[in-house]
């Protein structure tokens, strides 16, 4: 028997519940992975919350974690028991002392780097990894805005920004989140509580705009994200946190100058075991070089029992940076 995190109807936190299950042997082409280190993302809420509904219920939750390989199915060729694995993009059911996961969504993690770096770092990274690299190629010198800069994609993005020698304009919702941007190498911050985006934006490119925006908020941030483009420039919509935009019309991005959209994710950008493999390492050695720091705050170190309390945490944006749920 192990323990592992199910829900039975979707909803708030509450709806998660820290139970029993017997593992089965993983499939031909699956490995066993004893999870050392629970990655914790908001895509979790959504699907925990219905917003992007699971297949069936109940469900696990969770698809990024770190371990060691227990088992490995009779066609797996590249992965071997006791292996150091981190993965991403699993069926949902990470958040669990015990996974089953696909050959092709796993990546060997070198020694230097810790389960909890893994875990804490992989979906994160790889995301950043897809949007300065495959949506959008950022490049020295590129003056750009990032929302959630304090998050945990967005610190990650505040310190692979300043790896590039790139501009990135954070926003965040506190003095103190604006500080720990700045400190990852954020150029320059917004507090959106108190200061307008657009405005800001304006004033710090001394009225140019950005050609690009990577908004992961959503719903509240749509308009300003819109008019902080110059023409012909791009809107990444990559996240929902804030809720959906819905009812657009395509008509505003003529309005507003010719503007590009897209709506990416990473399972549109990283599909083969080759590009999980480059991507995977380009994360690694920016981790190994110490140009992009994964530490983890102690309370946002959370054992698995307490996955209602991660959950209402990161939904209350009382976090900052990356969380982890420890077996």
């Amino acid at each position: 028997m192990a323990k592992h995190i199910e829900f039975s109807a979707t909803g708030g936190p509450e709806v998660l519940r820290y139970c029993e299950f017997t593992p089965v042997d993983p499939a031909s082409d699956e490995v066993q992975v004893e999870n050392k280190a629970i990655g914790i993302n908001y895509i979790d809420t959504y699907v925990r919350s219905g917003l992007y509904p699971p297949a069936s219920l109940p469900s696990g939750l969770g698809t990024e974690a770190a371990g060691i390989v227990t088992k490995v199915g009779s066609n797996v060729a590249s992965i071997k028991v006791g292996d150091r694995v981190v993965y991403a993009q699993s069926a949902v059911g990470a958040y669990s002392e015990v996974h089953n996961v696909p050959e092709s969504k796993l990546a060997l993690l070198p020694d230097e780097i810790s389960f909890e770096q893994a875990a804490a770092s992989f979906l994160k990274g790889l995301t950043v990894y897809y949007l300065f690299n495959l949506t959008h190629k950022i490049q020295a010198g590129e003056t750009f805005l990032f929302h959630a800069a304090a998050g945990g994609v967005g610190l990650i993005a505040c310190q692979w920004a300043k790896a590039l020698g790139a501009k990135l304009i954070g926003t965040v919702g506190s003095d103190e989140k604006a500080s720990l941007a700045k400190a990852a190498g954020a150029w320059q911050t917004i507090n959106y509580h108190r200061e307008n985006i657009v405005e800001r934006v304006l004033d710090i490119t001394g009225g140019e705009k950005v050609g690009v925006v990577y908004d992961s908020v959503g719903k509240e941030t749509w308009l300003d994200s819109l008019d902080c483009l110059k023409r012909q420039g791009l809107m990444v919509s990559f996240g929902n946190a804030s809720g959906p935009v819905t009812g657009v019309n395509l008509g505003i991005l003529n309005q507003k100058g010719s503007l590009f959209l897209t709506r990416p994710s990473l399972n549109g950008y990283i599909t083969t075991r080759e590009e999980l493999a480059e991507a995977s390492k380009t994360l690694f050695d920016l981790i190994a070089s110490g140009k992009i720091n994964m530490d983890i705050p102690e309370n946002q170190q959370f054992p698995l029992s307490e996955a209602v309390r991660a959950h209402q945490m990161l939904e209350s944006r009382a976090t900052h940076g990356s969380s982890l749920l420890i077996p």
